[in-house]
């Protein structure tokens, strides 16, 4: 994909001025993680300001604090059923709809959330979109930590070498307080199969593979944003 396809800022913004297009007054909207989600959520902010009622459900603490900060009002999983509209990012969109997630590290609540909406919004530039999912080589999968040895193991032993990720030097902690490994992958063929097996090992909690999701994908060209149309499966 062109680099002029990379989500700027300006980019952001005009795909979550897209996004605010699928809220109404009266909803519970989750809220996402990463550049795009957080500019919906500040563009949310700002029509709460001006007097929209709504509730978010924040998919990581750092959204929770940023959406606290704009005076949108937040629930937890403990208080709902279901939410009405869930607006999040990704980090691979496959021309099914299928997507990669988790290069920000909150996967397993990123999907929690996602499966509770009614309308799942997701938010990319067109850098993201790949003709199969892994075509950008890494899959995030979140473990506990007492087993995050045995999983390396594991992974490695399925073909899916995987390496702990790390900042200033230390193990990344989710806001789980589970660890993340990141798995060196090609072009999946089969993205549930993959997610199945891997969600198989003990110790896993979660993949970053999101299938047969069906979210509304909209898209930064560069210029515009757009709507993807799925295909459907063969």
């Amino acid at each position: 994909m062109h680099d002029e396809a990379r989500l700027t800022e300006a980019g952001a913004a005009a795909l979550a001025a897209e996004a605010l297009r699928h809220v109404a007054n009266g909803q519970i909207i989750g809220l996402g993680t990463g550049q795009a989600a957080s500019a919906f959520v500040r563009a949310l902010g700002q029509r709460v300001a001006g007097g929209l009622d709504v509730r978010g459900l924040a998919t990581s603490e750092a959204t929770a604090a940023l959406a606290r900060g704009l005076g949108i009002k937040l629930v937890t999983p403990d208080d709902v059923e279901v939410i009405d509209l869930d607006v999040d990012g990704a980090d691979e969109v496959d021309p099914r709809g299928d997507l990669i997630k988790g290069y920000g590290g909150a996967l397993l609540r990123e999907k929690v959330v996602a499966h509770l909406a009614r309308r799942f919004v997701v938010l990319v530039g067109g850098e993201k979109l790949v003709p199969v999912l892994g075509s950008r080589g890494r899959l995030p999968v979140e473990v506990v930590p007492f087993a995050a040895t045995p999983c390396r193991r594991r992974l490695e032993a399925l073909g899916y070498p995987a390496e702990r990720r790390m900042a200033a030097g230390t193990p990344v902690v989710t806001d789980n307080g589970n660890r993340l490994l990141d798995c060196r992958v090609g072009p999946i063929a089969d993205p549930a199969a993959l997610d199945a097996t891997l969600r198989a090992i003990p110790g896993v909690v979660g993949t970053g593979l999101f299938v047969g999701m069906k979210p509304t994908v909209l898209v930064w060209d560069g210029a515009r944003c757009r709507t993807l149309r799925p295909e459907s499966p063969d």
